[in-house]
């Protein structure tokens, strides 16, 4: 038998945005799956808006809503519009909030011009904004998001990502976000989850795990002419441009290049998220 998750203690406030991340088989979507009453627990109790996700599942559906990348609860052959006139009765939502919450994620989504177009005939990008406006409509607490922006062009991840963090900012609904596009995380969530082997590996902001696994800043330097070396901190020269691995501040790196002939440019480049979640797999430490 495969323990899928495994003693995962986790407490998720009100309006906040968890990212739950992790490689493909560590409990991610699984975890989501008991959370909203797909899955019952063989061990341990899970609540969310205080409520047992499996005995109470007609219930908590009123409460949450869910986006999976690769499901769909839209209507097919339907055009948009159907789908949500569809849910509204589903969740039996009051005709002036429902109109007035479609509104909203008509103007920050540009749906009008896909409304009244089949479901089947949307762009992926255009069905993820439906999908997105589907869970929203009846007013959810908490919204389960898996893989969202999932094999969407730059343009559309943009603009779920964009909504989402407007979603978040007003701070009334709850969002917890798993996703292997590590920029959805480091757009949208202050709070970072990483689960590996059914465990949690680490609980704590994007900056905390970016200390405990030593990432490093880049002081990219571009000059006139190329250079072959140059003395200090540990840096690689490519030609006419120089890149420093730093920890901490780069104040002194950078008041040591002020004087430096043919200095051109000089950029500070934060350490990437997916390098740093690398670094926690293969530490020593790691499950």
């Amino acid at each position: 038998m495969v323990a899928a998750v495994d003693g995962v203690d986790l407490r998720v406030e009100r309006g906040e945005m968890l990212g739950y991340i992790g490689p493909n088989g560590a409990g991610k979507s699984t975890t989501l799956k008991m959370l909203t009453g797909v899955l019952m627990p063989s061990a341990g109790e899970a609540r969310v808006c205080g409520l047992s996700p499996v005995p109470q599942r007609t219930r908590l559906a009123r409460r949450i809503g869910v986006v999976f990348g690769q499901r769909s609860q839209l209507w097919w052959d339907l055009p948009l519009r159907d789908s949500f006139d569809l849910l509204r009765h589903i969740y039996r939502v009051p005709a002036d909030d429902h109109a007035g919450r479609l509104r909203r994620c008509r103007s920050l989504l540009d749906l009008d011009e896909f409304l009244d177009t089949p479901v089947r005939q949307l762009s992926l990008g255009q069905r993820m904004r439906g999908e997105l406006t589907a869970a929203l409509l009846h007013g959810p607490e908490v919204l389960f998001l898996d893989e969202p922006t999932i094999g969407l062009d730059v343009v559309s991840k943009q603009a779920v990502r964009s909504f989402l963090a407007e979603l978040g900012g007003r701070g009334d609904t709850t969002l917890v976000l798993t996703t292997h596009d590590l920029a959805d995380i480091e757009r949208l969530c202050r709070r970072l989850v990483v689960i590996d082997h059914g465990r949690v590996v680490h609980d704590g902001s994007i900056e905390a795990l970016h200390a405990r696994y030593g990432s490093r800043r880049r002081v990219v330097v571009d000059l006139d002419d190329p250079v072959s070396s140059f003395a200090g901190a540990t840096v690689e020269a490519e030609g006419r441009r120089l890149v420093f691995s730093i920890d901490g501040s780069a104040a002194q790196v950078i008041a040591g290049l002020a004087g430096l002939p043919g200095l051109r440019d000089i950029a500070i480049v934060e350490p990437d998220i997916e390098e740093v979640v690398a670094r926690l797999y293969l530490s020593p430490g790691a499950p």
